[in-house]
């Protein structure tokens, strides 16, 4: 499958099997999606309030002070010409109220009266001014974060409705990894078991220690019963190697056995070509979902952002991921009929994106240092200063010492 294509049908897929809304408080929702438009319970603000300390004043000065005017208080109205109030930023303007004279431009006569000239543009905010009752400020599907949950305060809500983040589980396959000490003897160390539930967090899944299982015996029935286990409680688990068809590659028997059905089954891209995703049905009647990683640690990570990003952002109701644009400051060799993902280090000040070294799909070495993946279109390849997409690593271009 193409795998511009291959990312889209992920990504419907998930969506098709968003995870239910759950309500939540609103300062607990941080990284969730809202399941809901966000629209304000009154008028923003509710009501006229003063944007600076100064007076509220009615009519022409001088103006005879009858009180105060303070956050958080409903405050007497105006009821006659020339009189003022004194008024802080934030408090409630009182009926009658034509003008506000700021503290800083005021002064007091010999009958403490309060003195000034009134500026010609308002210094107070009219209810409505920022946002109606009902009216729709952010979409459903978008992600909350900080400024959403201040905003969604700020309009009056407790709680929100929210898609929480989906359960991942991680399934090391292959006999030949060690989980710790120094690689020989035909074992090689396992780089994926400790790097990957990384790389899901970043794009969105929830997962732990607990979550992370392996390395599973290379026999079928390991397969099927870690994949069982593991589906019992996860939205999304993620395999590594076996996706081939080798003597002990059982990942396609073990999805026959538990009765999944492919969503996509190799996709035309160099590195990792035989990534893969199958949806499960689940006692429940929702679809989980199964991400066939390839072993090659750098085949492994091509396969989480091309197939497993995707679908994390359907699951949690958020629109397919845009991929920037970069422009490429040196050449780039294309893959032939295959999508040629390029890991490149992007430079934050100009935009340039150069290639890096050491980027064999067995190696890591090259994606510590890379910034994303640059987008070699089939039957093309990379020109200096052409424009491509970038697939970006979940961190901020530039942050990479």
């Amino acid at each position: 499958m193409d795998w511009q294509d291959a990312r889209l049908l992920v990504h419907a897929a998930g969506r098709a099997a968003a995870l239910p809304a759950v309500e939540l408080p609103v300062a607990d929702a941080d990284g969730t999606t809202l399941a809901e438009p966000l629209a304000p319970r009154t008028d923003l603000p509710a009501f006229p309030t003063s944007s600076v300390d100064g007076w509220a004043v009615r009519g022409t000065g001088p103006w005879r002070v009858v009180g105060r005017a303070l956050a958080g208080s409903t405050p007497a109205p105006l009821a006659e010409d020339g009189t003022a109030m004194e008024i802080a930023t934030g408090a409630m303007l009182p009926d009658g109220a034509t003008g506000v004279l700021r503290i800083e431009e005021s002064g007091r006569d010999a009958d403490g009266r309060v003195t000034g000239t009134l500026r010609d543009t308002p210094e107070w905010r009219t209810p409505g001014e920022e946002a109606r009752a009902g009216e729709e400020l952010l979409p459903a599907g978008t992600p909350v974060d900080p400024g959403v949950i201040g905003l969604a305060a700020s309009c009056g809500h407790d709680a929100l409705a929210v898609r929480p983040a989906p359960r991942a589980a991680l399934l090391i396959f292959g006999d030949e990894l060690l989980t710790a000490g120094v690689p020989g003897a035909g074992r090689v160390r396992d780089a994926l078991g400790p790097a990957v539930p990384a790389w899901l967090r970043r794009h969105g899944a929830a997962i732990d220690a607990r979550d992370v299982i392996g390395p599973v015996a290379d026999t079928l029935p390991a397969h099927v019963a870690a994949l069982r286990t593991a589906l019992d409680r996860a939205d999304l688990v993620c395999t590594t190697g076996g996706t081939m068809r080798g003597p002990v590659d059982h990942l396609h028997p073990a999805l026959a056995e538990l009765g999944a059905e492919y969503v996509v089954n190799t996709v035309a891209v160099r590195p990792g070509f035989p990534m893969l995703l199958a949806r499960v049905a689940g006692t429940d009647g929702r679809d989980r979902f199964v991400a066939g990683l390839p072993g090659n640690p750098q085949s492994a990570i091509v396969a989480l952002v091309s197939l497993v990003a995707p679908l994390l952002a359907g699951l949690r109701g958020r629109p397919v991921p845009v991929l920037p644009q970069v422009t490429l400051a040196e050449p780039i060799h294309g893959r032939g009929d295959y999508t040629h993902l390029a890991l490149v280090r992007v430079d934050p000040a100009t935009g340039a994106a150069r290639p890096l070294r050491h980027v064999g799909s067995a190696m890591l070495r090259g994606l510590a240092q890379a910034d994303g993946f640059a987008v070699v279109r089939p039957g093309t390849r990379g020109e200096p200063g052409q424009r491509v997409p970038l697939v970006p690593l979940p961190l901020t271009i530039g942050e990479r010492p």
